[in-house]
């Protein structure tokens, strides 16, 4: 899936995170739970806040914490 992603990535010269959060958008158009919608922008806004993370593995600059705890 990392790789299908950078291709993607390189072929419309947008970043991986630009192009994972156009993904959850339209997963989350489907399900408008409003409390999934409002962590999905909060994920993205904490994600989208550092500038090196179109380099880095954005895993690891992830808030995974509520999600282990499910």
């Amino acid at each position: 899936m990392r790789e299908h992603l950078e291709r993607r990535a390189r072929a419309t010269g947008k970043g991986k995170n630009w192009i994972i959060n156009e993904a959850l958008r339209h997963y989350l158009a489907v399900d408008c739970d409003p409390e999934t919608v409002a962590e999905a922008r909060r994920q993205s806004l904490l994600a989208s806040a550092s500038d090196v993370l179109e380099e880095e593995d954005w895993t690891d600059a992830a808030d995974l914490e509520q999600w282990r705890n499910q």
